[in-house]
């Protein structure tokens, strides 16, 4: 049992890669950049890859308690599947917007690092993950990043002194990913830190 849930989980893993790959191909070209550019300059090839899967068991009292605190997510981008019985909301306009997820889909959540990468062009995602009464909730996510002691800074063919000044400090993926797991889960806490 446990070896076949490994295999699973690494095949899992792999095809994570392979979308994620694909999606970071069209948000370079979106930005004017050449293809393969974040892959690149982000060394995703010899990345960091998190697998995380949640239990959200039912709650008697909601009303009372959280899933998981509002928080954006390290790294570039998060790929996340979840039974249909949703809980994951984002925040818009400063309200709480539920995501009903369709039948098989995947939810994109762009990271920080992706918005410091982009100089503010794609912005990290705040969200949360609310319990419910009814049922047993189960997210499965996967957080693609650069390797460790790669250092995340604004590109520069994105930065122009004039209309778009750099916003963020360089910083290595490891110092951030210290520094948000050493803070309480406060939606962009740890990027207002390293803003310009």
């Amino acid at each position: 049992m446990l070896h076949s849930c490994r295999e699973i989980s690494q095949e899992y893993c792999k095809r994570a890669r392979d979308v994620a790959s694909e999606l970071l191909k069209g948000i370079s070209m979106s930005l004017g950049l050449e293809e393969n550019y974040i892959d690149k300059a982000m060394e995703v090839e010899f990345g960091s890859q998190l697998l995380v899967v949640n239990f959200y068991p039912p709650c008697p009292q909601p009303e009372l308690a959280i899933g998981m605190p509002p928080h954006s997510d390290h790294g570039l981008l998060t790929l996340l599947i979840q039974n249909q019985l949703g809980g994951l909301q984002v925040l818009h306009n400063g309200k709480w917007v539920p995501i009903n997820p369709l039948p098989n889909s995947i939810l994109v959540n762009t990271g920080d690092h992706m918005e410091i990468l982009t100089n503010g062009k794609y912005k990290s995602v705040v969200h949360r993950a609310m319990v419910n009464n009814k049922a047993n909730r189960i997210s499965i996510a996967t957080s693609h990043g650069p390797p460790l002691d790669k250092v995340v800074s604004p590109a520069q063919e994105l930065v122009d002194t004039e209309f778009h000044p750099i916003a963020y400090h360089g910083i290595t993926y490891r110092e951030y990913l210290e520094l948000q797991q050493s803070n309480e889960l406060n939606g962009k806490s740890c990027l207002d830190r390293i803003r310009v």
